[in-house]
């Protein structure tokens, strides 16, 4: 692919857009559910381990046991690998985040044969999403090719995955804290950490990979973490409460951004997006103001009053949203994925997607080898897993912070107001230009390409808006500020992600990696 496809596919996305200015469809619903709940804690032993006969020598370590640790430990001992997961607590967690899982994620957890995981926790089926704009205005996103993505408690979900992981022979599955990296000659080889009873002690692996999450402590020594907090979440949940549509989530992309979906057959999950990078406190009442005043007064009539009642409840809990651009330091012994390695805003719902994603490319990558000991040459062959995982990793994080960009920005400039109602308008033409959005943002359709076309199209459509029929010296200016202000959003995002790495990754040496030559006697 050459510099030319890429300017083509610009000027066609542009031409695109003001073809298609104003086009509608509609969609329909349907409605399924699950009854059964799951266990609140895993069984242990008294040092934490949930199984007792493993035996042998550790080929790999896992440090965090979420979804992608937990997802990954199945999947490596399914390969024949000999893992030991050690996580800082195996009680049910109790969280606001990683409730939803896309489409493409669900792919990705039939993959590895974990999509039993979803059954008898209660889960919800979506297969849409109601945009509310001002003025009532709304429209209805849904997954393309009647895909559909799962809600569900976060707690559950994951003590699912532990189970399913702990239930294999070649996995051991322990409560500690991780406290540090063990290095030796430049390759790390295995960790030490703390037990739940304070026991210190160290374990040893020819690969370590690190996936604790948002809140890593292990991070900053495996890449050049730089972290920004755009916003955080404010989390309330509905109870006994049921959705006027079955089977369909709300974006309200009002002044405030909120975000409501099913957890369970009787519980609404409803994030409210805060700007800045300090919230509200909730102690003294303070978030609960914000919350009443500034955003109750934006939800639709159907959920205001639940919301209300959610709100007087006092359950309201907060979570950063936190933007990390994947910067990883190849480290012999060592690997990251997940929220370790890359995050992106929340709004958008796409973390387990991105971290599924990953745990799939690693374990293809992992399966052609049957000795990880040359820490330096597996280290050289896995660079090739942040090449592989652009795709899929740069539509999903651009889209969401494209979104939250756009959406959390003020009025007061009529630039960023009329792209807001483009972008709007944009999701409302249906067809090919909702679906092709949430094919993207639901990792079912991981093609750059395909998301710059939108960007640029919507940006089209903006710039159409503003022009046509007559243009006016006023709408002129208006229409180059957006233009100014689009291409701000857009190409600083690109920049973050790799713009050769995304699009032109035949030119990157780390694409050619081929797994090291090794002996094909097995391990002893």
């Amino acid at each position: 692919m050459d510099s030319k496809h890429v300017f083509g596919g610009v000027v066609a996305a542009f031409l695109f857009g003001f073809v298609v200015l104003y086009s509608s469809r509609g969609r329909e619903n349907i409605k399924a559910s699950e009854k059964n709940r799951s266990k609140k804690t895993l069984e242990s032993s008294g040092n934490g381990v949930c199984r007792s006969n493993f035996a042998g020598n550790t080929d790999v370590i896992i440090v965090g046991a979420g979804v992608a640790g937990s997802a990954l430990a199945y999947a490596l001992a399914k390969d024949g690998w000999r893992v030991q997961v050690i996580e800082r607590d195996l009680t049910e967690p109790d969280r606001i985040v990683g409730e939803l899982l896309h489409a493409g994620g669900c792919i990705k957890l039939a993959e590895l044969g974990l999509e039993d995981c979803l059954d008898g926790i209660d889960s919800q089926i979506v297969f849409s999403f109601a945009a509310v704009h001002k003025d009532g205005r709304r429209t209805a996103i849904s997954y393309p090719s009647n895909a559909c993505s799962r809600s569900f408690h976060h707690g559950r979900f994951i003590q699912k995955l532990r189970e399913k992981a702990a239930s294999l022979p070649n996995v051991k599955l322990e409560q500690g804290t991780v406290t540090s990296l063990v290095e030796e000659n430049g390759s790390i080889k295995g960790v030490l950490y703390k037990t739940k009873a304070g026991q210190e002690l160290a374990a040893s692996a020819s690969l370590t990979i690190v996936c604790d999450g948002c809140f890593s402590n292990l991070r900053r020594n495996l890449c050049n973490p730089k972290i920004e907090v755009p916003s955080y979440f404010g989390g309330l949940v509905l109870e006994n409460y049921n959705l006027p549509y079955a089977n369909r989530a709300y974006f309200i992309l009002k002044d405030s951004i909120v975000v409501t979906y099913p957890i369970s057959s009787n519980e609404i999950r409803c994030f409210v997006d805060v700007p800045g990078s300090k919230q509200p406190p909730i102690s003294n009442g303070e978030m609960a103001s914000y919350l009443k005043t500034v955003v109750a007064p934006q939800m639709p009539p159907e959920l205001h009053n639940a919301f209300i009642c959610a709100i007087e409840k006092g359950n309201i809990r907060t979570m950063p949203n936190r933007i990390m651009a994947a910067s990883p330091s190849p480290t012999p012994g060592a690997f990251m994925i997940g929220d370790s390695l890359n995050m992106r805003h929340a709004v958008t719902g796409g973390g387990m997607t991105v971290g599924l994603s990953d745990v799939v490319l690693l374990r293809d990558l992992l399966r052609p080898l049957n000795d990880l000991r040359d820490g330096a040459a597996i280290c050289k062959y896995l660079e090739s897993f942040d090449i592989l995982r652009k795709p899929t990793a740069f539509a999903i994080n651009t889209l969401a912070s494209t979104l939250h960009t756009v959406f959390s920005s003020s009025d007061q400039d009529p630039s960023r107001k009329e792209m807001k109602e483009a972008f709007f308008n944009y999701l409302s033409l249906g067809g090919v230009f909702s679906e092709g959005l949430m094919a993207l943002l639901s990792g079912l359709n991981p093609a750059p390409l395909s998301l710059v076309f939108h960007c640029f199209a919507m940006l089209a459509y903006a710039v159409g808006r503003l022009l046509l029929p007559f243009p006016t010296p006023k709408r002129v200016c208006i229409a180059a500020k957006l233009i100014l202000v689009g291409s701000g959003i857009i190409f600083p995002i690109l920049k973050v992600e790799g713009i050769r790495a995304t699009f032109f990754p035949a030119t990157m040496p780390a694409y050619y990696r081929t797994p090291p030559v090794q002996s094909t006697d097995d391990i002893e």
